[in-house]
């Protein structure tokens, strides 16, 4: 998948970009039923909300073949490199699920102020680029994210410990207030295999979701080589130390796997 110019124009004044079904049905059926398989584990790895249903799972990537290839996939990493004009390595890999019924919020926040604050990263040069394995409407805790908010640099935050069972550097009622006045909000939503790329510090959160359809969403954490983390004070398996450029896979890698794992079964 390759970025046009007028696309990248779009995430420089934007913040984001979305594309709606970029992987196969195949492809995110071997990708989803390996996530609930691994929701299923007791590992260190999985965060759990305070009601016990599944909120994260961390690094995926390093013990999961399909989320191997998948972390390794032209579709995902050709486009950030794109961006960056320069070889990626994975800073962190994670499955969020909103569960159905008890999937909790995430606050708003900018993402590259945790990565600041907690890693050591230098510059906002590393983004999420996400793709969807449910179907994500707007009453499932869809991401919300204030277009243009990426501007206004990394803002001051607050550490919040209590709210959910991940602690997170969230942003004021009063700063988000501002930003929405400027840039309103959008939530992408869409059938699995879509996938959501956005700038580190673009403003975003999710609402609860207390319907019954679940909400999986992976993500995957690219940051360009040059700009690897200085002090990070998180385990490896949130925020990674190898920072070896990733070399992409074939594209039609994850569709052969999923071919194979279903004639298999």
């Amino acid at each position: 998948m390759k970025l046009t110019e007028e696309q990248i124009a779009h995430f420089h004044r934007e913040g984001f970009l979305f594309f709606p079904e970029v992987f196969t049905p195949t492809e995110v059926a071997a990708l989803a039923a390996e996530a609930v398989a691994i929701f299923d584990q007791e590992r260190k790895e999985i965060w759990r909300e305070k009601s016990g249903a599944p909120r994260t799972a961390f690094a995926a990537h390093t013990y999961n073949e399909a989320f191997g290839l998948l972390g390794r996939h032209p579709r995902l990493i050709r486009p950030v490199e794109q961006i960056f004009g320069e070889a990626l390595y994975m800073h962190q890999f994670k499955i969020n699920a909103k569960a159905a019924f008890d999937g909790d919020v995430w606050q708003w926040h900018q993402d590259y102020g945790t990565w600041l604050r907690d890693d050591g990263m230098p510059e906002p040069r590393a983004m999420n680029i996400s793709v969807f394995l449910d179907t994500v409407m707007p009453i499932n805790g869809p991401l919300m994210l204030i277009p243009r908010s990426h501007r206004h640099g990394t803002l001051a935050a607050g550490h919040d410990l209590e709210t959910t069972s991940y602690p997170l550097w969230t942003l004021d009622k009063a700063t988000v207030t501002r930003l929405v006045d400027e840039g309103g909000i959008v939530a992408p939503t869409g059938k699995p295999g879509g996938v959501l790329m956005f700038h580190g510090n673009l403003v975003h959160g999710s609402a609860g979701n207390i319907t019954p359809y679940p909400r999986k969403i992976v993500y995957l954490t690219l940051n360009a080589v040059s700009n690897f983390i200085r002090t990070p004070t998180r385990a490896d398996w949130i925020a990674h130390r190898d920072f070896a450029p990733i070399v992409p896979v074939p594209d039609e890698a994850l569709e052969h796997y999923a071919r194979t794992r279903r004639a298999a079964a």
